[in-house]
């Protein structure tokens, strides 16, 4: 009984000293804390959006690509809290990382425009001889009796018989036996210089002192004999064409230029081309006419280059493809610095001096180079330029897009700036920009879209509201597109003859390639005339200052008319052909094209946005298909 009180009393003594152990060691208890509950709280987040940079209509829950055109699609981004303003996008760093926008800060510099010019090669028109018969005569014997033979100045060309002549030799004979100086010998002597005799035949009819009735006629300039008009036995008569010379040794190359590149093109100008016969080889010429008048045909114009031939290795007729290359200054003047200063000649370039003076060739005064739509001051100011790429342009607006400086997280600000000239891959600023701002290079357009998203002002949409934007575009130019565009018609038989030149059209503006889409446009008015409303079409586009303004409205147009055609008659045409459409060409409505395959190729705007389309169906000859819209 003993032990068993000793083990209860043992185990009430543990269960108290655990309790007080308990008591000790036990946390206070918890003071409400709102801020710590809060954290704690488990967070709802917000479900993700994925959209196109391109296309922000498309919205999805997930990661993917674009079904427009094929974009991996980015996460969108609640960035409103850093919005300055308006047209302000203010955006997080893995946001600016995805949409990859790149910046560059604006410099003052000159910047070059280079001109692409076809051509072909011609006579150098002041070195032609042209060898008539200045008394009649019988053609004895021919010393050159094919075209092509080269001759020296002096050479024989043929041996003549002529009565008149011995009479006037007899005369110059008796006169000079009289009185050397008299004022008959002079006149003799005039007389055969006229009938053109070289001063050393002259001398030899004195020296031996007798008359002969038969005459050399000798080549007036070297060079090669390009015409011969007669044959042995002829009988010439007094004005009678019979050689014509050409010295060589010079040529011009004749090119045509379109009007928008005229601003660039200035007389004295170093000139480089190349023609086929000598792939990889560059030859160099310097221009010394530009042609006051414009083609009304062909909307070009002719400039004219001097070129020098001296090795002998290029040809009259040789087509040529040239570059000119000119630095613009402001107001996109043309600044070269090998002028500055100087006097040059005006019929002859190469004449250029330190001061006034007169041509060392022709005489003329000379006249200074500001005169001949050089830069005035050769220290002048450069323009300010920006890249190409940085611009978003839709009718006569220009936006940029200008990273703003000294903010926590990347903003964006969109500006509308006046721009001057494009040269090269950049443009000329005029007003809106200042250096040292730094411009968006790449990305512009996914800026744009991100405030299209928001309602706010952008390219698309300056008003910046929900509404579509018809009635708000670039001075209601793309508000009267529409109607334009249907303005035209082609029949489907014509329309066959010209859709390759078309296809060759679309595929340049979808390389940016205004040059060749205007050499697909001159090759269609070769086929189609100049008169009516398709020529009248081709002649706008011929016309055009900028790609912008080829391809809309005028690619449009015309796109419309062959897309018209081909629906009406299929079987007109030999190839399948494939109807594209692109939304974002006008906001309200989009555009459509024609392409003869389904690589889809966005001509409206090029490398900017050249996958952006779908394809709305095919027509041809061998298939048609129900896709099509009516």
């Amino acid at each position: 009984m003993k032990t068993k009180n000793l083990i209860i009393s043992a185990g009430i003594a543990l269960l108290i000293a655990a309790f007080l152990i308990g008591r000790w060691t036990a946390p206070s208890p918890a003071v409400h804390d709102p801020s710590i509950a809060e954290k704690a709280a488990p967070t709802t987040a917000e479900p993700e959006v994925w959209t196109c940079s391109m296309h922000p209509q498309i919205q999805q829950p997930e990661p993917g690509d674009c079904p427009i055109c094929g974009m991996d699609l980015i996460p969108l981004e609640n960035d409103s809290d850093g919005d300055e303003g308006p047209r302000t996008l203010s955006m997080s760093e893995s946001s600016r990382a995805l949409a990859n926008i790149q910046t560059s800060v604006i410099k003052r510099r000159f910047p070059t425009a280079e001109i692409r010019l076809v051509g072909k090669l011609e006579y150098d028109e002041t070195k032609v001889k042209s060898l008539t018969a200045r008394f009649p005569a019988r053609i004895d014997e021919l010393f050159v009796n094919f075209p092509g033979v080269p001759v020296q100045k002096g050479d024989h060309l043929a041996r003549v018989y002529s009565p008149e002549l011995l009479t006037a030799q007899s005369e110059l004979i008796t006169a000079h036996r009289y009185d050397p100086d008299s004022a008959a010998t002079r006149a003799a002597k005039e007389k055969l210089l006229l009938w053109d005799l070289l001063p050393n035949q002259v001398d030899a009819i004195l020296k031996s002192g007798k008359a002969s009735d038969t005459f050399e006629l000798k080549a007036p300039i070297a060079g090669i004999v390009v015409n011969k008009n007669i044959n042995e036995g002829d009988y010439m008569k007094t004005g009678q064409p019979l050689f014509r010379i050409v010295d060589l040794n010079t040529l011009w190359l004749q090119l045509n230029a379109y009007e928008s590149d005229l601003a660039w093109l200035r007389f004295g100008q170093q000139v480089t081309f190349s023609v086929e016969a000598y792939p990889g080889q560059n030859f160099q010429g310097q221009i010394t006419f530009i042609e006051p008048e414009i083609n009304r045909a062909t909307r070009t114009v002719a400039v004219r280059v001097n070129v020098d031939n001296a090795a002998g290795k290029l040809k009259p007729g040789m087509f040529a493809k040239a570059r000119a290359k000119s630095q613009v200054a402001q107001a996109g003047s043309v600044f070269e610095p090998e002028f500055a200063g100087k006097w040059i000649s005006p019929m002859h370039p190469e004449i250029v001096k330190d001061g006034p003076g007169h041509c060392d060739i022709c005489g003329m005064d000379l006249v200074p180079a500001e005169e001949l739509g050089y830069v005035q001051n050769p220290d002048a100011e450069p323009p300010l330029v920006i890249p190409a790429s940085a611009v978003l342009r839709t009718g006569k607006r220009a936006v940029v897009y200008i990273e703003k400086p000294n903010t926590s997280r990347p903003t964006f600000e969109g500006r509308e700036i006046e721009l001057g000239p494009r040269a090269g891959e950049v443009f000329v600023v005029r007003s809106g920009l200042a250096k040292g701002d730094r411009v968006v290079t790449n990305g512009a357009f996914k800026i744009d879209s991100a405030l299209q998203i928001k309602a706010k002002p952008s390219m698309m949409n300056p008003q910046g509201d929900a509404s579509p934007p018809s009635h708000h575009h670039g001075d209601g130019e793309m508000a009267s597109s529409a109607s334009k565009a249907a303005a035209l018609e082609i029949a489907p038989g014509s329309a066959s003859q010209i859709v390759n030149h078309y296809l060759a059209m679309q595929s340049a503006l979808a390389g940016d390639d205004l040059e060749e889409a205007k050499n697909a446009a001159n090759a269609m008015m070769k086929i189609t005339g100049h008169s009516g409303d398709l020529p009248d079409l081709l002649h706008d586009m011929l016309a055009a200052d900028d790609i912008d303004a080829f391809r809309r409205p005028h690619f449009e147009k015309l796109s419309n008319a062959f897309i018209a055609a081909a629906k009406t008659d299929a079987n007109a045409f030999e190839q399948p052909l494939t109807i594209m459409h692109c939304p974002m060409v006008y906001p309200d409505r989009g555009a459509d094209w024609l392409q003869g395959d389904l690589n889809l190729k966005n001509p409206y705007f090029g490398a900017m946005m050249l996958t952006c389309g779908e394809v709305k169906g095919t027509l041809g000859k061998e298939r048609e298909s129900s896709e099509v819209e009516q």
